[in-house]
């Protein structure tokens, strides 16, 4: 295995810098899973954090990590919905902007609008909307801050893997929702600098996931974006990834796709049996799970990375709609 980019230090110096600008989350025992799984599972609960998702913790590192000049220039992202949230707060008064693809929900598009960022919304896909953002860049000057292939936010990401360490340092499975990688590569570089032998699942939708098909060809390239209960997941790497493709390579041990009724079921779970409300992506790792395709010889912990789903389309699944996109848009 080769030396990760973004190294321990690199994390270790951002749980500094956040800290007392992100929750550090609690973490729960699950015996329902834990009975199906035959080994303690321990449940991450970052989908308390702030703003509802694991991207603050990135966000908060990036806006400090960057000059007072630059701030001044305003910042630009392109976001699946939550990077953008937490921007948008981690910012406050600053000028940020965000581009989004008409794909990204409503209820998400709402609440950046509430923070008072200026939403863009371009396009059909992520890239799309990453066309949007390059223009600004070179039109207007603005501070791109990327969603994942970024070390300031891959490093923020990473500081989730040192508290998971913290809490279970026993732990031999760690379950991370996989998307750009930025959360995949931070969590895996902390988790492996302090357990090398514990190992790193990612988790992903069948629907248009890019990561496992550029791991799959051996370097990055572009999948159809389509619509997912893991609406956040969705969007490709970059052509060009510089950082989170090679470290997912390098560090994870495997990586597991799920179905959209597997996530509807996971959310379902969520609910009835956890008492927690998750989006369609934070719900991955309890939908592994229920699939009964992950094994561990010792404790699992999976991250339920965010909760900010439609509360009616979140009604519908606790209801029994399977995840066919005809049934939870209904």
């Amino acid at each position: 295995m080769q030396q990760p980019f973004i190294s321990l230090d690199d994390i270790r110096a951002a749980a500094a810098r956040i800290s007392g600008q992100i929750l550090r989350t609690p973490m729960a025992q699950s015996t329902s899973l834990g009975e199906l799984a035959g080994v303690p599972v321990h449940l991450k609960l970052e989908h308390q954090q702030i703003t509802g998702s694991f991207k603050l913790r990135g966000a908060s590192n990036a806006i400090l990590s960057l000059t007072p000049a630059e701030r001044a220039s305003g910042v630009v992202a392109a976001s699946t919905g939550n990077h953008g949230r937490a921007l948008a707060h981690a910012a406050k008064m600053q000028v940020v902007t965000i581009c989004m693809s008409r794909l990204v929900p409503q209820n998400k598009v709402a609440e950046i609008r509430r923070l008072g960022a200026d939403v863009r919304i371009v396009g059909s896909s992520q890239d799309e909307a990453q066309e949007e953002v390059d223009r600004l860049v070179a039109d207007k000057g603005m501070i791109m801050v990327p969603p994942f292939d970024y070390p300031s936010v891959i490093a923020g990401q990473g500081t989730l893997g040192l508290e998971i360490m913290e809490q279970v340092p026993e732990a031999d499975t760690v379950l991370v929702p996989l998307s750009g990688g930025g959360l995949a590569a931070g969590v895996a570089a902390a988790v492996k600098g302090l357990r090398p032998k514990t190992r790193v699942i990612g988790l992903t939708m069948e629907r248009g996931a890019a990561m496992k098909a550029s791991l799959d060809a051996g370097h990055p390239v572009q999948v159809e974006e389509l619509p997912s209960l893991a609406d956040s997941l969705g969007g490709g790497i970059g052509l060009h990834n510089a950082l989170t493709f090679a470290m997912c390579r390098d560090l994870l041990d495997d990586v597991i796709l799920l179905t959209e009724d597997e996530i509807a079921a996971g959310i379902r779970h969520a609910y009835a049996a956890e008492r927690e409300i998750l989006e369609g992506a934070g719900a991955v790792g309890i939908a592994a799970l229920l699939s009964g395709r992950v094994t561990s010889a010792g404790p699992i912990v999976a991250i339920l990375s965010g909760r900010n789903i439609d509360m009616g389309l979140h009604r519908r699944i606790v209801n029994g709609a399977s995840g066919a996109p005809a049934d939870v848009a209904a």
